[in-house]
């Protein structure tokens, strides 16, 4: 999944693919790397940062899914809580809905991705962007998200969501600390019990930046390390800024599990 940000304050890429066209080149680029899903956001996640309003996210988003669906064949999904922005993009082209509220920020999402049929990606999110990093804390990270994820999908089937629309998130970086977002990693496996695809979001995120001592600009080696780990424990999407480099990392780790395949050959163990 290659992530495209129409934004001017995400934290790696803000402000380089404001205009549509930039954005649109942008996906188009992603999916000439091999991408087989893009992400689309109007909307910045990162810690602290300001919720936009819905004309402005509509503004920003709409324009570079149409562009891209025009020009493009692989699923496009669309990185927002808001209902309204998640609709116009399903008419526009989209298929996924990226919510990393997990359906908790307006009431009226579940219905719009159950009428449409689209998949939606549940995410886990302890606080909200503006509270996430002040003082995460748990009993057992694992646990405490598993049973999340869990209550989330059960809300999802109930609103008329098909289980197999549903893919989970455990939100690496999302109100987390780093021992969180390393024990997450480690019992990754934990989340398969749920039997929904398993999406992970660790490109170049703050808690590699401190392992590996380095800036955002330059965690993509260690984000390429904490994908392989991810692969080996049982993710099925990465959700990534920097295809090129990602698509040798999956090739080889997907190469040593049975559960991942790389257009459409599989890979045995």
């Amino acid at each position: 999944m290659g992530v495209v940000n129409v934004t001017p304050d995400s934290f790696y890429d803000g402000g380089r693919y404001t205009l549509p066209e930039t954005a649109i080149a942008h996906a188009l680029e992603l999916v000439e790397q091999g991408a087989d899903i893009i992400d689309i956001g109007g909307e910045s996640t990162r810690p602290g940062a300001d919720p936009v309003a819905e004309n402005e996210e509509l503004a920003r988003v709409i324009p570079v899914v149409e562009g891209v669906a025009r020009q493009a064949t692989i699923p496009i999904s669309i990185d927002t809580t808001k209902s309204r922005v998640a609709a116009r993009a399903l008419e526009c082209g989209a298929s996924i809905i990226n919510d990393v509220s997990a359906l908790r920020e307006d009431p009226a999402m579940a219905s719009v991705i159950a009428r449409s049929g689209a998949a939606v990606v549940l995410m886990h999110m302890q606080g909200t962007p503006q509270t996430m990093q002040r003082s995460p804390q748990y009993v057992d990270v694992g646990a405490d998200v598993l049973r999340f994820l869990d209550e989330r999908v059960q809300t999802a089937l109930q609103a008329g969501i098909a289980r197999t629309n549903i893919i989970l998130d455990p939100g690496f970086g999302f109100g987390k600390l780093v021992s969180h977002n390393l024990d997450l990693l480690k019992g990754l496996s934990s989340f398969t019990v749920l039997n929904c695809p398993l999406l992970v979001g660790l490109s170049r995120k703050g808690f590699i930046g401190t392992i590996v001592g380095k800036a955002v600009d330059h965690r993509e080696w260690g984000t390429a390390a904490a994908i392989a780990l991810a692969i080996d424990h049982g993710a099925h999407i990465v959700r990534v800024h920097d295809v090129a480099i990602a698509i040798d990392v999956v090739k080889i780790a997907a190469a040593l599990n049975p559960h991942w395949a790389m257009n459409g050959q599989e890979y045995d163990a």
